[in-house]
């Protein structure tokens, strides 16, 4: 099938929120008397909220009970940071206008709950370039599971081997794949070397370097 759709990652791929993220988990962890480190925290990148904690709080035989409001709080937080100081990421008017311009559909599939979603894309200014929004803060199922993908795609009203996603995390790298989509993955320039990456189709190391060759590419295989 000829690809037609193009699905975006929202958090470290539209909008440079990952360190945002990281500072609204540290203070949180800190209020409990402790610390994530950077490793520790970027095995649980993409995961949805309630799942990064439910990870760490079990990790550190926290308070089960306190797991809801610590969500609240985090998020809160995260939506105040990206009011403050949020920052699209490198090349996102090009990749935009790209895939406009090409008559592409366009869609968004997050781990994040719609509220951030709402911040973002107006931050951002893309509210009326993007057809179809799926927050899998919703669903049964949260990356690395494709199910925000695929919602994302039949809202879109399109064949997943249509599609082309763009994610920037492992969890998010595999939800694309299983989901049976092209991927392009734009990691971190920290963690671009990392061999988990030949799962993508394509690794590129920003937006920015996305072009009719490397799509002609994808259209071919």
């Amino acid at each position: 099938m000829k690809l037609n759709t193009v699905i975006f990652d929202m958090d470290g791929l539209l909008i440079d929120s990952e360190p945002l993220w990281k500072e609204a988990a540290d203070a949180l962890f800190v209020s409990y008397g402790l610390r994530l480190t950077d490793k520790q925290y970027g095995t649980t990148t993409g995961l949805r909220t309630k799942e990064f904690l439910a990870h760490w709080f079990t990790h550190f035989n926290i308070d089960a009970s306190k797991m809801a409001e610590a969500e609240k709080i985090i998020v809160t937080h995260v939506i105040d940071l990206v009011k403050q100081k949020g920052s699209p990421m490198q090349g996102v008017s090009h990749i935009i206008n790209f895939f406009s311009e090409r008559h592409f559909k366009i869609g968004l599939a997050t781990s994040s709950a719609p509220a951030l979603i709402n911040v973002v894309i107006d931050r951002l200014d893309i509210r009326n370039r993007i057809q179809a929004i799926s927050s899998a803060d919703h669903l049964p199922y949260g990356k690395p599971h494709p199910e925000v993908y695929l919602e994302c795609a039949s809202k879109l009203g399109v064949h997943p081997n249509q599609c082309i996603c763009f994610e920037d995390s492992f969890n998010g790298m595999i939800a694309a794949k299983a989901a049976k989509m092209k991927c392009i993955i734009v990691p971190s320039q920290i963690d671009h070397k990392n061999p988990v990456w030949e799962a993508a189709d394509l690794k590129i190391s920003t937006l920015h370097n996305f072009n009719e060759l490397l799509l002609d590419r994808l259209q071919k295989h």
